[in-house]
């Protein structure tokens, strides 16, 4: 049994550095716990074998302590619980045996040729339920995904930052993806079995997660998981092309400024002028223990935010 008391998740993957979007994120969601009482797990999502890279779980974890966040418990891998014996193997059992999923040998070309992407995300295709029972005979031989039946409708979640949400998984998403071809659990599967079976009571996320939200409170309910965490979805850092801080706005990675030597308080401060404190309260640095005494979440602007060329000359300018 998890400890019942209220538990959050510091959740790296290790498939790239974390930038400065991330860390805002990151900082939030510690500062919220801080200041709550809830216990901090860091749990480090290395599912994605293909895309992660050696060394940067590490790098991860040397960026928060850059930060000034410290945790509680972990830091918690999630690639040891692979195999038949694991975790998600036996949700997906259980998912199986209530009859709540099928397999699939569509291929991204199958997808492509009978889809297209939904709004929330252009990466992510609509699957057109190809395979759902009652199907044509699975070919012979054939790498088989496996996915959840999801029913019409929205399923609806209050988010203690957005308010009253409900996303039509069916009508955005489709059947969606718990097992892939390689044999991995999905990142949604993967989420919930961690989440419910570590005690998370309180997730703290970007809102670009939203969508996926609706999906995991299916998940909770088919496996008969109980109540889902409660959810805290944040704006966004943007670059001044408006679209999610990437590569494309130049090198915001949290290793690249340290190794230029901007000290981690540097980074905080900035971030906490993001989440809503006046320059003045912020100042030229701030510790992570000053941002999470000072943090109210009243006060995080509504809005996305923009990262800017003056940012960056603002923190390089500290630079030692």
């Amino acid at each position: 049994m998890p400890d019942p008391a209220p538990r959050t998740r510091l959740a790296p993957s290790p498939t790239g550095a974390l930038h400065l979007g991330n860390a805002r994120t990151f900082l939030v969601n510690w500062a919220l716990a801080r200041k709550r009482g809830w216990r901090i797990l860091l749990r480090v999502e290395d599912l994605d074998t293909p895309r992660t890279r050696e060394g940067a779980a590490e790098q991860a974890i040397d960026d928060l302590r850059y930060l000034g966040l410290d945790w509680d418990e972990g830091p918690a891998y999630q690639s040891p619980l692979l195999g038949t014996e694991g975790p998600y193997a036996a949700a997906l059992r259980r998912l199986r045996d209530a009859g709540h999923t099928y397999p699939c040998p569509a291929t991204r070309r199958d997808l492509e040729a009978a889809s297209a992407p939904h709004e929330g995300d252009p990466h992510e295709l609509r699957y057109p339920n190809l395979w759902r029972p009652p199907a044509p005979p699975l070919p012979a031989g054939v790498p088989l995904a496996e996915r959840l039946i999801v029913p019409p409708g929205g399923v609806a979640f209050v988010d203690a930052v957005a308010g009253p949400r409900a996303f039509d998984v069916g009508g955005t998403v489709g059947d969606f993806l718990l097992w892939t071809k390689a044999g991995l659990p999905s990142y949604q599967l993967a989420v919930v079995v961690d989440d419910a079976r570590q005690g998370v009571t309180h997730v703290v996320r970007g809102n670009d997660l939203l969508p996926s939200t609706s999906r995991q409170v299916l998940l909770y309910q088919r496996l008969g998981l109980g109540p889902p965490p409660a959810w805290f979805h944040l704006p966004l850092v943007r670059g001044e092309d408006g679209r999610r801080l990437a590569k494309r706005h130049g090198d915001t990675r949290l290793a690249s400024y340290r190794e230029a030597g901007v000290p981690g308080e540097r980074v905080v401060a900035l971030l906490a002028r993001w989440s809503g404190m006046p320059a003045e309260l912020a100042g030229e640095a701030m510790t992570a223990a000053a941002f999470a005494h000072a943090f109210e979440l009243r006060d995080l602007p509504a809005d996305d935010v923009t990262f800017t060329r003056e940012d960056h000359a603002w923190l390089t300018d500290a630079a030692t």
